[in-house]
C-alpha cells in the first residue's frame, strides 16, 4: 500500500474511517449495556472467526460481491486491483482491497448481530462458519490434488529419461485409475 504523501487522499479520510469505526462500536457498547444480552463466550471466537473470514472474503475477493468495490475499485483482468477516485473514495477502495480491513469491519458487524440479535446470528455466523471451513477444505483438496499430480508428472518424466516403458502413466491425472489392459 503507497503512503499518504503517493494518494489522492489526506489524513482526515482516514480518520474519518477510522471515527466512523469508533462511532460504530461504541454505539455497540451502549446498545449492548441498555439491552443487556448475554456476553460473548470464548467458545463462540473461533466460530465468530471464521464466519468473519468468510465475509471479509467475500466483500473484498469474490465475484459475486464485485458489485459492492465497483464504485470504489478498478479490477483489471490480469487481477490487479487499484482504488477509484480521490479522497475517501480512495480510501474505501483501499480498505475494500485489503481483506485484513474488511475483517475488522466484519468482525464488528458479526459482533454486533450475535449481541443484539443473538437468535438471528444463530442461523447466520454457523452458516458462514460452515463457509470458511468449506472454503479452506477445498483449497487443501486443490493444492493435495496439484502436489500429487505433479508428482505423479514427475515419477513419469523420471521414468521416461531413465529408459523405462509405461504409456498408461501419461494417461492417470488427478488420481483417476489406469485403464486395464484386456
Amino acid at each position: 500500500m503507497d503512503p499518504v504523501s503517493r494518494t489522492p487522499t489526506k489524513p482526515i479520510d482516514y480518520a474519518a474511517l477510522s471515527a466512523g469505526y469508533g462511532a460504530l462500536t461504541g454505539a455497540l457498547v451502549v446498545a449492548t449495556r441498555a439491552q443487556g444480552g448475554k456476553p460473548i463466550q470464548r467458545g463462540e471466537l473461533p466460530v465468530l472467526g471464521l464466519a468473519t473470514f468468510a465475509v471479509a472474503k467475500l466483500v473484498a475477493k469474490e465475484k459475486v460481491d464485485s458489485w459492492v468495490r465497483e464504485p470504489f475499485l478498478e479490477e483489471r483482468p490480469d487481477g490487479e486491483r487499484r482504488p477509484k477516485g480521490r479522497r475517501m473514495r480512495y480510501a474505501v477502495g483501499e480498505l475494500l482491497s485489503c481483506t485484513r480491513c474488511v475483517g475488522a469491519w466484519s468482525a464488528l458487524g458479526l459482533v454486533s448481530m450475535r449481541l443484539l440479535r443473538p437468535r438471528e446470528a444463530s442461523v447466520v455466523v454457523p452458516v458462514l462458519a460452515l463457509t470458511a471451513a468449506n472454503d479452506w477444505l477445498q483449497t487443501g483438496f486443490t493444492a493435495l490434488c496439484a502436489e500429487a499430480n505433479d508428482k505423479q508428472a514427475r515419477a513419469s518424466i523420471d521414468a521416461h529419461e531413465a529408459g523405462e516403458r509405461d504409456e498408461d502413466a501419461s494417461n492417470v491425472h488427478r488420481f483417476e485409475r489406469p485403464t486395464e489392459r484386456t
